[in-house]
């Protein structure tokens, strides 16, 4: 792939008719595929998982998720801080994740209780972390046989400050694993995706042995914007923590690009099979000049962002549900 700055990013592709494709079944190896899902599962995660993204925590107002079967309820203080506690009141068990936010407070609507960032006795509030685009809470429940906990999550890639980000999340049947294992077949990309990527070839699948540093797929993909026009890249996938995958773009339009996948353990649905959400944030970066007047109408691209990551896991949470069906039976 040319270093040299095009015009423009965008290129007329070549496109073969879909069921023209060079197939990729043969490369695509249940055994690869489940051997890289079995490292990442093993990496530590320090105890953190992904609540929410950092803006669905609004000022004022609470946020509740039930994650690995457990209420959570998170909050902002007067200044911002991000904070977290048990989902339940202390005093008779009334839902927090409707409580209104007084200063650096939740105020429980049964009675009136306040609850602080400082905790109260049967009420223990959890260690959090906001890395900008996401809200992360530590369940040291969730912690490996003699793994310690951390004082921040383990982190993947991402791009110098001047990016925009988006938060899309979207909940399956299915486990963290079953996530995983979908992001770690990325030979089904312009298959399974046609209207999103097109040209995908798998340059360097890793293999049995590999180290931390060489455990990544490397991957040569066009993104489709509209028709046969397109934008080439390469990009790295890779697992820095168990629950965690995430595609960055290191050659081409927008080097420094990242899309985090999430997949956040729930706990049981009504049916009593696992759910996982889903929580992607994409963190767009270019050092064109012109894209530092992109953050300044990043509000009126996010939507457009989290739409498409949507659209994509329309699809994608399907396949995880199929191999969650697939491998309980």
């Amino acid at each position: 792939m040319s270093k040299r700055r095009p015009v423009t990013p965008l290129r007329l592709l070549d496109l073969p008719r879909w069921a023209e494709q060079r197939p990729s079944w043969r490369e695509a190896s249940p055994a690869l595929i489940e051997a890289a899902t079995e490292r990442a599962l093993a990496r530590p995660s320090g105890g953190w998982v992904v609540l929410c993204g950092s803006a669905e925590v609004r000022t004022g107002k609470a946020f509740g998720r039930t994650v690995a079967g457990r209420e959570i309820v998170a909050w902002r203080g007067a200044d911002g801080a991000l904070h977290a506690g048990p989902g339940a009141c202390p005093h008779l068990g009334a839902a927090l994740c409707d409580a209104p936010v007084v200063g650096d407070s939740l105020v429980c609507r049964w009675h009136g209780l306040p609850l602080g960032p400082e905790g109260r006795p049967g009420w223990a509030v959890l260690p959090t972390f906001d890395d900008g685009a996401l809200a992360w809470v530590r369940l040291d429940d969730l912690l490996a046989p003699g793994e310690e906990p951390t004082a921040a999550p383990v982190l993947g890639p991402r791009p110098p400050a001047g990016g925009v980000s988006a938060v899309a999340t979207v909940i399956g049947r299915c486990e963290p694993r079953d996530v995983l294992a979908n992001r770690l077949d990325p030979w089904h990309g312009s298959w399974f995706h046609p209207y999103s990527f097109a040209l995908l070839s798998v340059l360097d699948a890793p293999q049995p042995g590999v180290t931390d540093a060489e455990d990544r797929f490397l991957v040569e993909v066009s993104f489709r914007v509209a028709g046969r026009i397109g934008v080439p890249v390469r990009a790295e996938f890779s697992c820095p923590e168990p629950r965690t995958v995430t595609m960055e773009i290191v050659d081409g339009e927008g080097a420094g690009s990242v899309v985090e996948t999430h997949a956040t353990p729930l706990g049981p649905g009504p049916d009593g099979a696992p759910r996982t959400a889903v929580i992607e944030a994409v963190v767009a970066y270019s050092d064109r000049p012109g894209f530092a007047h992109v953050g300044k109408v990043g509000a009126a691209l996010r939507p457009l962002m989290r739409l498409a990551a949507a659209r994509l896991w329309k699809d994608d949470i399907a396949y995880a549900e199929r191999r969650y069906a697939l491998r309980s039976r």
